[in-house]
Parts: structure tokens; sequence; C-alpha cells
């Protein structure tokens, strides 16, 4: 798509002014103290809207939106364990950091344990951290790239570079300053979305309506109480493993710990903290509905069976394009009756309609997925000749169809036909609202939402780079110098860290690849390591026996079993949280008692 030149200049004067405004505002930070903790100068709003921004990346207004969109509002229970983890981190760590003036969280391990621990820890932040950071430059050039016709490699570089400018200049107190405005454009930008996409909805149709038809899609269910592993998110999952995971990312990494570090007093910071935690579930909750209006707004008007174009174009030209074209008029008829019968549930409460309606979502669901099927077979040689060894095997046991040879293969047919939904080139969620930014919003409003998305990809990925440069300069280099280094040096240091971690960010950006869901894929990486680190936190502040041999040797065996459970699929990802937390504890003390014994 050809943007408007309105909508370039909207959005190019907005990244500009960022840039060149942190660029400008913290160009004479000389001091490691200006340059890694901003000078202790944040106020309480500052700490909280940088806090808000380091995590609100793109990934979250990009896949936030299609989540909603797919499968409803269930999503924002993720986020309920956030306040009480901001609660206990105002108690206890923010305390604990304030008293040592530590720059970084794991200084405090070597003071309790040893430098190895401290070492080991900082290293599993560099590796998940620095994933993530190539993962939020990416998650946003893809889909741009695509919808724009723009090579990727080029918006990973200008994303990347434009970073890079400010924080290798200005340090923690640039990444702080500038993320008040790119949460100001975020704020201003998604307030607009939701009243467009409100005024593109029939007249007749109210704000309440609106979220009836939603309801009977199935897209208001916000709470899950259920016990069942298999569900992603409930409120069980929510509570205790978002606690868990939150307390880990806002306690013990480092992007996260040095911007409230930068605060002007421990007040401050634990101010700044808890308007985090008041607003980040609203926050969400509000991006959700935003992705669940432009489900409703959908009702009403057509929508492509899949929202990547590049993918529908392949399919169509295929062998299997007559196929896709039944299938793509089969939608439009469903379309019809949707359409009639939301305007039907608008002025009535009929119990008929409201199943009528969650009866033909669950049709259209079928199509979409087919639709990612035939994509799948069409991209994908290998996928198809699998498929067809599989159906055939299938074919010859249907004569005995309690056999278990036949249920097996059975099962394995149907998952490799569900798999199709995975795939880089069908999975269309993360494409759904930048998609409908494009075709249904006016001029001068794309070009902000472009800004809102790339503002958010800056934030996150400058206070990214920021701390991965502290904690290398400091936990690393630093450290295991033997004579202390000067002011000036260290500055310069850093700033090269900065750079080299920016570049580094940009390639794995360039050889990154999409996963079923953006905002899922950073989530599971950081369940993979969070547990285990919040875990070595806790031994240090609350077991004074423990010591760092124990500690050190409990952190690896914790780390390798984590990635072997992940990779087979023990359990939900957010479990890993409080499984790794538990686990690096429970591997510890048997280890400290076993040792004790020995000696």
């Amino acid at each position: 798509m050809v943007l408007s030149w309105i909508d370039w200049t909207v959005l190019a004067s907005t990244l500009l002014l960022i840039v060149g405004y942190g660029t400008y505002v913290t160009r004479n930070n000389k001091s490691a103290q200006d340059y890694i903790k901003g000078g202790n100068t944040s106020r309480w709003w500052t700490i909280g809207l940088s806090v808000m921004a380091t995590q609100a990346s793109a990934i979250t207004f990009l896949s936030t939106t299609g989540q909603a969109f797919s499968d409803g509002m269930g999503f924002v229970q993720f986020y309920f364990g956030l306040p009480i983890a901001m609660v206990i981190i105002c108690l206890v760590f923010i305390p604990l950091y304030h008293r040592l003036k530590v720059y970084t969280a794991y200084e405090f391990l070597e003071n309790r344990f040893d430098l190895k621990t401290r070492s080991l820890t900082a290293i599993l932040f560099l590796i998940q951290r620095g994933l993530a950071a190539g993962i939020t430059i990416f998650a946003p050039a893809i889909i741009l790239s695509i919808v724009l016709g723009i090579n990727i490699v080029y918006l990973n570089i200008i994303i990347g570079v434009l970073v890079i400018i400010y924080t290798v200049s200005g340090g923690t107190k640039a990444v702080t300053v500038t993320q008040k405005q790119q949460m100001f454009v975020i704020f201003a930008g998604m307030l607009a979305a939701l009243f467009i996409t409100l005024n593109l909805i029939p007249d007749e149709v109210s704000f309440t309506d609106a979220l009836d038809i939603a309801g009977a899609s199935g897209r208001m269910e916000v709470l899950d109480f259920s016990f069942d592993l298999e569900n992603r998110y409930t409120v069980w999952t929510g509570i205790i493993g978002g606690t868990f995971l939150a307390l880990s990312y806002f306690g013990t990494d480092q992007s996260q710990v040095q911007r409230y570090l930068s605060g002007k007093s421990m007040k401050q910071m634990q101010m700044g903290l808890i308007f985090n935690g008041l607003l980040k579930v609203p926050m969400q909750f509000f991006i959700l509905l935003v992705g669940v209006m432009v489900f409703v707004f959908y009702q009403f008007n057509p929508a492509p069976l899949n929202f990547i174009d590049a993918s529908t174009e392949k399919v169509l030209a295929s062998e299997y394009g007559d196929e896709y074209r039944t299938l793509q008029q089969k939608q439009n008829e469903l379309f019809t009756k949707k359409k009639n019968l939301s305007l039907a549930l608008s002025s009535s409460e009929d119990e008929a309609v409201y199943r009528q309606l969650s009866m033909l979502d669950s049709v259209e669901k079928a199509y979409r997925l087919e639709s990612k099927f035939l994509i799948k077979k069409t991209i994908d040689k290998d996928y198809t000749k699998s498929y067809n060894n599989l159906k055939k095997e299938v074919e010859k046991l249907k004569t005995n169809p309690e056999s278990e040879a036949y249920k097996t293969k059975l099962s394995e047919l149907n998952t490799l036909y569900t798999s199709a939904a995975k795939d880089t080139q069908t999975n269309d969620r993360d494409y759904m609202f930048i998609r409908f930014i494009l075709n249904h919003l006016p001029v001068g409003l794309i070009g902000l939402l472009l800004a809102v998305i790339l503002s958010a990809a800056m934030s996150s990925t400058a206070s990214e780079i920021n701390a991965l440069a502290t904690i290398t300069s400091m936990d690393l280099y630093a450290r295991n110098q033997k004579e202390e280094k000067d002011e000036n040096h260290m500055v310069k240091v850093t700033k090269l860290f900065t750079l080299a971690w920016g570049i580094i960010a940009i390639i794995i950006a360039c050889f990154a690849n999409l996963a079923e869901n953006l905002i899922q894929l950073v989530n599971i990486i950081g369940s993979i390591f969070y547990g285990n680190v919040l875990g070595i936190f806790l031994l240090a502040f609350f077991f004074k026996y423990i010591k760092g041999n124990a500690v050190f040797t409990g952190a690896l065996i914790t780390q390798v079993i984590i990635i072997i459970g992940w990779w087979y699929d023990w359990m939900p990802y957010l479990w890993l949280n409080l499984f790794g937390c538990a686990l690096v504890m429970i591997i510890t003390h048997l280890i400290h008692v076993f040792t004790k014994k020995q000696n």
C-alpha cells in the first residue's frame, strides 16, 4: 500500500522529534552516574511511564489486538499478578537496591554470594534480553515490510539506528525522557483508534450493542476460573504464574530495574511502580477492547479470510486457487448472515440470535483454519507430502476405526492439519490491526498509528540495549578489571557496548522468525529464564545460610531442566516461572544439605 504524503509527514516528524529531543536534552551526560542511572533525577510519573513504555513494545499493540480479535478479552488475565508483584518489589527489592546504591540488580548477588553467581545471573539476563531486543525490532518490521512493501532488512536497520542514536548519546536519561513522549503518542493513537472504530460501526449499533455482539461470539469472556493446565490464560495462571513472571521481570530484569533506579528518591521509585501497577491492567484491557471493537467492525464489513495479502495472492495463483475461491464465496455468504443477525441483536435480546451468532462464528473460524491449511500446502511442498501420506494411512486403517493404530494416525493427521495455523505465512493475528489501520482509517491517523507502533518498538528496544550495555560494562567488564577505571572511561565503554548491543539486536531481527503469536514469543523467552533468576534473588533475600557454590550449581541444573521442560511442553509457559523459581530453591537446598553432610 502507498501511504499519503500526510501520513509520511506525521510518521517521520513524530519519530524524528522524539529522537532529536532525547539526543538534545541528554547531550551533556558525562559521569557514569548520569549516563547509567540518569543522575537520579526522575520523578514518580516519569518512572511509571518509563516502566510502562519499556514493557509496551510494538508487539503489545500488534499482537494484543490480534489476540482479542481471534480469542477475546481473556488475555487480560495474564496481567492479574502484576499489581501484587509491584507491591512486593516496593517493599522488598527497592529498599535493598536503594540502600546498597547499586548500578545493576546483580551487584547485590556478588555481595550476598560470590562473583561467579553474579556473572551467571548477568549472562542469563544477556541471553534472554538480547534475544528479546531483536524480536522487538523484528516484530513491527516484518509486518510493516509486508503491508508497506518495504524490504524488512531496511526497516530493521532504520528502527535500530534511530534507537542507537539517542541511546548511545544520552544513556538511561535519554531512554527515560523519550519514553514520556512515546507514551503520549501511544495513548493518543490508541484512543483515536477506538473512537474512529466505534464511529465506523453502523449508527444504529450502540457501544452496548457492540459489546453484546462481541459477547455472543465469545469475545467478552474475561474471567476463567478453571484449573485446566491446558488453558494458557486463566485467573489462576495470571495471579500465580503472572505474579512470579512480573516479580522476575520488574524485580530482577535490568531493563526494568534501571528505569526505577534513576528515581530521585526511594519514595519516588516506589510511587512510580505503584503507578504502573494501577494503570497497567486497565491499559491492557483497553488495548484488548480496541481489538474486540475491530472484530465488531468486521461483523458489518467484509473481512479477508487471511489478513496477509501476499499469502492470499500465492494461494490464489496456485493449484489450490479454486478451493480457496470457493472458501471465499462461503465466507461472503456467511458474512451476510452474520451482518443481519448482528443488526437483529442490536434491536432485540433474543437468546436464539445469540446462539446463531455463536454458531456462525465457529463456522467462520473453521473457514479461516481451512484457508491457512490451503496456504500452508501452497508454500510448503514437504508439508503437503506429509499430509497426503498420513491421509492415505488413515484411509487404509479406516476399516477398523476402533484400532489404536487408526486413532493414532487420525490424531497425527489432525495435529498436522491444525499446525498450518502457526506457520509464518499463514498466522495472520499480528497483521489484523495493521491491515485494519491501513484499509479503513482516515489519512493522518494512519501515520499517527504507525508512529505508535514504531515508537513502542523504539522505547522497548532502547530500554533493552541500554540495560544490556549496563550489565556488560558493570557486571562483566568493570568487575573483572584488575584496576578500577575512571568515570570517563566507563562512560565511553558503556557507549561502545550500547552501540554493539544495538548492532546485535539488528542482526537478530534480520534472522528472526515469527512464532504463533509475537507477544507469546517474548513472554515464553522470559519464562524460560525468569523463574530461575527470581529464585536466586529469593534465596539471597530470605535464606542467609545458603552459600554461593550451592546457588551457582543449583541455578545451572535448574536452567537445563527448565529448557527441557519447555522443549517437551510439560506445562503452559506461564507456569515455568513458578516451576523454575521453586526448582532452583529446592535443588540449592538439597545441594547445601548434601555439602554440609560431606563437610
